[in-house]
């Protein structure tokens, strides 16, 4: 059995020790809830902004969380406008699942213009030691070019700021991709 074989995987293991002392997170692109599930679960009480353009996959994510209310403001809006909803300059992490909502309409998809200009916010949102992690979906054409974008930007980041790396299976085609963005200081 595969332990580590796809990027959410490895983003779930990686995030596990960043988000259990974390005090303010953001799942930036909340869709069925998973995510969303995964840090309440883990995260000690920290307050998490679930975002999504989408009214289903707010509701998706309230069904799933549901024990967790109380710490989640489910906000149905563009990732774009976090500063709206978020004005504190202390996030522990922010995570985004490009793509299209499963089982849902293929042609509502994030889109890499509006994906590198979130980042571009929450990268000063961020607290020191704070993460952005980005699956990506090369797979479809929205998501090859995320993929590209996101690869171009993260290359271009101060590596006396940020260190980023990304994870993807070499011998899959399309395989999903994890980017991981640190703040450092």
């Amino acid at each position: 059995m595969q332990t580590l074989s796809n990027a959410i995987q490895v983003n779930h293991c990686l995030l596990k020790e960043v988000v259990k002392d974390a005090k303010l997170l953001v799942d930036a692109t909340c869709g069925n809830g998973l995510d969303t599930l995964f840090l309440a679960r883990n995260a000690q009480g920290a307050h998490i902004y679930a975002f999504d353009i989408q009214q289903k996959a707010i509701d998706n994510t309230k069904e799933i969380t549901k024990e967790y209310v109380k710490n989640i403001s489910y906000i149905c809006d563009s990732h774009i406008n976090i500063k709206k909803y978020v004005r504190d300059k202390s996030i522990d992490a922010v995570l985004f699942n490009l793509g299209y909502l499963p089982e849902a309409a293929h042609e509502i998809t994030t889109h890499a213009d509006t994906v590198i200009k979130t980042v571009d916010i929450v990268k000063d949102l961020l607290k020191t030691n704070g993460i952005i992690s980005i699956v990506a979906y090369p797979g479809h054409d929205e998501g090859y070019n995320e993929y590209l974008s996101l690869l171009k930007y993260t290359k271009m980041m101060d590596k006396h700021i940020f260190t980023a790396c990304w994870y993807r299976l070499h011998n899959h085609i399309n395989a999903p991709a994890l980017c991981w963005i640190e703040k450092q200081g």
